[in-house]
Protein backbone atom coordinates (compact mmCIF):
# COMPACT_ATOMS: atom_id res chain seq x y z
CA UNK A 1 0.00 0.00 0.00
CA UNK A 2 1.14 3.38 -0.64
CA UNK A 3 2.07 5.96 2.48
CA UNK A 4 -1.26 7.73 1.25
CA UNK A 5 -3.29 4.19 1.30
CA UNK A 6 -1.75 3.84 4.70
CA UNK A 7 -2.69 7.53 6.41
CA UNK A 8 -6.10 7.93 4.61
CA UNK A 9 -8.12 5.52 6.98
CA UNK A 10 -7.20 7.63 10.29
CA UNK A 11 -7.04 10.89 8.41
CA UNK A 12 -11.14 10.14 7.24
CA UNK A 13 -12.11 9.06 10.70
CA UNK A 14 -10.64 12.05 11.91
CA UNK A 15 -12.87 14.48 9.35
CA UNK A 16 -15.75 12.03 10.35
CA UNK A 17 -15.53 13.35 13.89
CA UNK A 18 -14.67 16.68 13.19
CA UNK A 19 -17.87 16.61 10.88
CA UNK A 20 -20.12 15.39 13.81
CA UNK A 21 -18.21 17.77 16.31
CA UNK A 22 -19.20 20.82 14.00
CA UNK A 23 -22.87 19.71 12.96
CA UNK A 24 -23.33 19.14 16.93
CA UNK A 25 -22.03 22.58 17.33
CA UNK A 26 -24.16 24.15 14.52
CA UNK A 27 -27.25 22.39 16.04
CA UNK A 28 -26.91 23.94 19.60
CA UNK A 29 -26.12 27.63 17.87
CA UNK A 30 -29.47 27.44 15.86
CA UNK A 31 -31.33 26.03 18.92
CA UNK A 32 -30.04 29.32 20.43
CA UNK A 33 -30.87 31.32 17.90
CA UNK A 34 -27.60 32.35 16.17
CA UNK A 35 -27.90 31.95 12.63
CA UNK A 36 -24.71 33.52 11.36
CA UNK A 37 -22.81 31.01 14.04
CA UNK A 38 -25.02 27.94 12.94
CA UNK A 39 -24.20 28.84 8.96
CA UNK A 40 -20.68 28.90 9.46
CA UNK A 41 -20.49 25.70 11.80
CA UNK A 42 -22.22 23.80 9.05
CA UNK A 43 -20.67 24.60 6.51
CA UNK A 44 -17.35 23.82 8.23
CA UNK A 45 -18.94 20.48 8.87
CA UNK A 46 -19.83 20.08 5.52
CA UNK A 47 -16.43 21.01 3.94
CA UNK A 48 -14.69 18.19 6.70
CA UNK A 49 -17.57 15.40 4.90
CA UNK A 50 -16.70 16.49 1.49
CA UNK A 51 -13.22 15.86 2.29
CA UNK A 52 -13.80 12.69 4.12
CA UNK A 53 -15.85 11.76 1.12
CA UNK A 54 -12.70 11.82 -1.59
CA UNK A 55 -10.40 10.70 0.66
CA UNK A 56 -12.52 7.61 1.53
CA UNK A 57 -12.64 7.17 -2.64
CA UNK A 58 -9.06 8.07 -3.22
CA UNK A 59 -8.16 5.14 -0.46
CA UNK A 60 -10.99 2.42 -2.13
CA UNK A 61 -9.02 3.48 -5.53
CA UNK A 62 -5.34 3.27 -4.59
CA UNK A 63 -5.95 0.14 -1.59
CA UNK A 64 -9.63 -1.61 -2.49
CA UNK A 65 -11.61 -2.45 0.16
CA UNK A 66 -11.02 -4.75 3.41
CA UNK A 67 -11.95 -7.68 5.09
CA UNK A 68 -12.88 -7.50 8.65
CA UNK A 69 -10.11 -9.68 9.88
CA UNK A 70 -12.33 -10.61 13.62
CA UNK A 71 -14.71 -13.59 13.83
CA UNK A 72 -17.89 -14.55 15.48
CA UNK A 73 -19.61 -12.07 17.68
CA UNK A 74 -17.57 -8.83 16.45
CA UNK A 75 -17.39 -10.10 13.21
CA UNK A 76 -21.30 -10.18 12.90
CA UNK A 77 -22.04 -6.44 15.59
CA UNK A 78 -19.31 -5.13 12.60
CA UNK A 79 -21.52 -5.89 9.63
CA UNK A 80 -24.70 -4.93 10.86
CA UNK A 81 -22.97 -1.78 11.98
CA UNK A 82 -21.20 -1.46 8.75
CA UNK A 83 -24.97 -1.99 6.58
CA UNK A 84 -26.43 0.26 8.53
CA UNK A 85 -23.86 2.99 8.00
CA UNK A 86 -23.61 2.12 4.74
CA UNK A 87 -27.45 2.46 4.20
CA UNK A 88 -28.14 5.63 5.75
CA UNK A 89 -24.43 6.96 4.16
CA UNK A 90 -26.21 6.69 0.87
CA UNK A 91 -29.18 8.21 2.11
CA UNK A 92 -27.41 11.11 3.73
CA UNK A 93 -25.78 12.48 0.61
CA UNK A 94 -28.72 13.52 -0.91
CA UNK A 95 -30.62 14.63 2.19
CA UNK A 96 -27.41 16.93 3.38
CA UNK A 97 -27.70 18.81 -0.76
CA UNK A 98 -31.37 19.42 -0.37
CA UNK A 99 -31.01 20.63 3.22
CA UNK A 100 -28.12 23.08 2.19
CA UNK A 101 -30.01 24.07 -0.90
CA UNK A 102 -33.18 24.54 0.87
CA UNK A 103 -30.96 26.79 3.46
CA UNK A 104 -29.20 28.55 0.60
CA UNK A 105 -32.61 29.61 -0.99
CA UNK A 106 -33.66 31.19 2.17
CA UNK A 107 -37.04 28.23 2.02
CA UNK A 108 -36.37 27.97 5.96
CA UNK A 109 -39.17 26.55 6.87
CA UNK A 110 -38.81 23.49 4.20
CA UNK A 111 -35.37 23.79 5.57
CA UNK A 112 -35.98 23.31 9.15
CA UNK A 113 -38.47 20.16 8.13
CA UNK A 114 -36.31 18.15 6.54
CA UNK A 115 -33.01 19.25 8.53
CA UNK A 116 -34.91 17.27 11.56
CA UNK A 117 -34.06 14.05 9.86
CA UNK A 118 -31.01 15.07 7.97
CA UNK A 119 -29.11 15.51 11.32
CA UNK A 120 -29.64 12.96 13.26
CA UNK A 121 -28.91 10.28 10.24
CA UNK A 122 -25.72 12.50 9.26
CA UNK A 123 -24.86 12.22 13.26
CA UNK A 124 -25.24 8.35 13.13
CA UNK A 125 -22.87 7.81 9.39
CA UNK A 126 -20.55 10.51 11.30
CA UNK A 127 -20.11 8.40 14.61
CA UNK A 128 -20.80 4.91 12.79
CA UNK A 129 -17.92 5.69 10.06
CA UNK A 130 -15.23 6.44 13.09
CA UNK A 131 -16.56 3.34 15.03
CA UNK A 132 -16.16 1.42 11.90
CA UNK A 133 -12.83 2.54 12.04
CA UNK A 134 -11.61 1.31 14.93
CA UNK A 135 -13.03 -1.98 14.80
CA UNK A 136 -11.27 -2.30 11.14
CA UNK A 137 -8.14 -1.02 11.70
CA UNK A 138 -7.61 -1.21 15.50
CA UNK A 139 -9.26 -3.27 17.53
CA UNK A 140 -10.11 -6.71 14.94
CA UNK A 141 -5.95 -6.65 13.88
CA UNK A 142 -4.94 -6.46 17.37
CA UNK A 143 -7.16 -9.63 18.49
CA UNK A 144 -5.43 -13.04 19.08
Amino acid sequence: MTFLGDVLPATNAALNAVSFALAFLAWRAIKRGNRTRHRALMLSALSCSALFLAGYLTRVALAGTHRFPGHGALRAGYLVLLGSHTLLAAVCLPLVLRTLWLALHDRFAEHRRIARWTFPIWSYVSVTGVVVYALLYQVAPRLP
